[in-house]
């Protein structure tokens, strides 16, 4: 056997352990580095920790904080972050108040809501002595919902969120509508054709979905063709015993 000039097996072998052995230094280092960081940051939320529960800003602060280490709080019901700040009770007792205000309003809105609907009602349920609540607070809780395969989902529309409750099937073409529909709480067909260039068809197929999963009210009175409304847009709705054609009369 022949060896290119130069090169020899034993050499080669030891720079290869080098490395390896400057790689395990280096994990080594990272490791001690994120005990550290963990421990300070336990330190941290012993110390501050009425603030955490109370504050729904500094709970935001908080929970990054931990996402830059890799720390969940909410991962688990027990242990140290679950006994120490009770942030697992809190998230979960918050769950289980959002399935109840999105069940309550199951019937008019279909099972979408808009984040700051969602935010006024768990409010409204909590009372004035609770502990505050943030949207963030409800994000957090709704992913650790959806995690549970439980059938919520979040979709952003313009500057907001809808938060779907229910596990229809809703693609692209039907978030695009959804949002098309945020400025007046209704969509038509023209509407649609219109902003988007879609065919008669598509626009028409995509608004029956939305019809037949309860997301969507139709208004065959509506001036011109019929209005497709989606009470998540609505909030007026939620507060008053109205119809569609009533609702579109109430609008400016």
């Amino acid at each position: 056997t022949s060896t290119c000039r130069g090169f020899s097996p034993k050499k080669a072998k030891k720079k290869k352990k080098k490395r390896k052995e400057k790689k395990t230094g280096s994990s080594i280092m990272m490791s001690k580095q994120l005990d550290m960081f963990k421990t300070n940051l336990e330190e941290f939320a012993s110390k501050h920790k009425q603030e955490i529960r109370k504050n729904p800003e500094f709970r935001v602060q908080f929970q990054d904080m931990c996402a830059t280490i890799g720390v969940d709080p909410l991962a688990s019901g027990k242990g140290f972050w679950s006994e120490m700040l009770g942030v697992g009770d809190f998230y979960y007792e918050l769950g289980v108040q959002i399935i109840e205000v999105c069940l309550a309003l199951k019937h008019r809105n279909g099972g979408l809501i808009t984040l700051e609907e969602l935010h006024q009602q768990v409010l409204k349920g909590r009372g004035k002595f609770a502990q505050d609540v943030s949207q963030d607070d409800l994000i957090r809780a709704i992913k650790k919902l959806k995690a549970l395969g439980t059938g919520f989902s979040i979709i952003p529309v313009g500057g907001t969120y809808l938060i779907q409750s229910v596990p229809a099937e809703l693609n692209m073409d039907h978030t695009v509508v959804l949002q098309l529909a945020e400025k007046n709480g209704y969509v038509t067909v023209s509407d649609i054709k219109a902003s988007l260039k879609w065919e008669t068809e598509r626009a028409r197929q995509v608004l029956e979905h939305l019809l037949k999963e309860g997301l969507a009210w139709l208004d065959l009175q509506a001036p011109g063709e019929a209005h497709y409304w989606l009470p998540a847009l609505f909030t007026d709705l939620y507060s008053q015993e109205i119809t569609a054609e009533e609702a579109r009369e109430a609008l400016p």
